[in-house]
């Protein structure tokens, strides 16, 4: 299986479009790593997860052919994370493409917003509303959504996605676990976890997870063994307003066994 890091930024993207903090000066003349997009993956060719405004950049950028997505897995609803107009842009009249169908799975709000941009168009897109803790047999893989501590005014998910022998947990975004997740998560085994640090070193762990949550998630699931063998966590989706670089970032979770993503990331299980 291959895990492709397309972006890793949270919504303003760093440097951040208006921005003339430290962190975007540094950001800009730096480039490199400390250039990120927001946040998405594609597992191998047929499997993303999240449909963010950078997803035509991504496609260009690493020659990533839109068409050859079977599922699309939708966490919530923020604009980095579902950009729905641009959905539009495979329907007919817009697009010559083939006749497969890209099957979406996602929750109430996110689905209010595609159909609203799909509104009138012929299209080839089949849409499944997934429920919290029941497995759903997609195209490509079996997917279990979870539940996210992110916005309070919609159902937020992370996603267990078990994929050619292989089981990722996708826990992005979201603060410190419900508790029903951290049930869940007890009796499983991972061989990778994608978890986010978009807030670095703030005190507050709700909606969003900082420094601290993430260590002491990988401290949890080291000592109760989700992690299998040989298993990698990494951590994404960051935001400038963190203040803290490419490298600050590597400083801190390197130490801890703790990978951190980069847009363009290949990662092959």
């Amino acid at each position: 299986m291959k895990v492709h890091f397309l972006g890793t930024a949270a919504f303003e993207g760093i440097p951040s479009l208006f921005c003339h903090c430290l962190t975007c000066k540094q950001a800009r003349e730096r480039g490199g790593h400390n250039i990120r997009t927001r946040t998405s993956v594609m597992i191998d060719h047929d499997l993303k997860v999240d449909f963010p405004p950078d997803t035509f950049m991504h496609s260009l950028q690493y020659g990533v052919d839109m068409n050859s997505v079977k599922d699309l897995l939708i966490t919530h609803s923020h604009s980095d994370h579902l950009y729905a107009e641009d959905m539009a842009i495979r329907a007919e009249g817009y697009a010559q493409s083939g006749d497969e169908t890209m099957h979406v799975y996602g929750h109430d709000i996110p689905f209010r917003l595609c159909f609203q941009a799909l509104n009138g168009l012929k299209h080839n897109y089949k849409f499944h509303r997934v429920i919290p803790f029941q497995p759903v047999q997609t195209q490509t893989a079996t997917i279990v959504p979870l539940l996210a501590d992110h916005d309070p005014l919609e159902t937020c998910l992370l996603y267990s996605i078990e994929k050619d022998g292989k089981t990722i947990l996708y826990g992005n975004d979201s603060g410190w676990f419900p508790d029903e997740t951290w049930a869940w998560l007890k009796d499983k085994q991972f061989d990778m976890v994608i978890l986010e640090c978009t807030t670095g070193r703030v005190g507050h762990r709700n909606n969003h997870m900082n420094v601290d949550a993430v260590l002491e998630t990988k401290t949890w699931m080291d000592e109760v063994g989700v992690l299998k063998p040989g298993a990698q966590v990494f951590v994404t989706h960051f935001s400038h307003n963190a203040g803290l670089l490419h490298e600050d970032l590597i400083e801190i979770f390197q130490p801890h066994g703790i990978v951190v993503a980069y847009d363009g990331l290949i990662v092959e299980l």
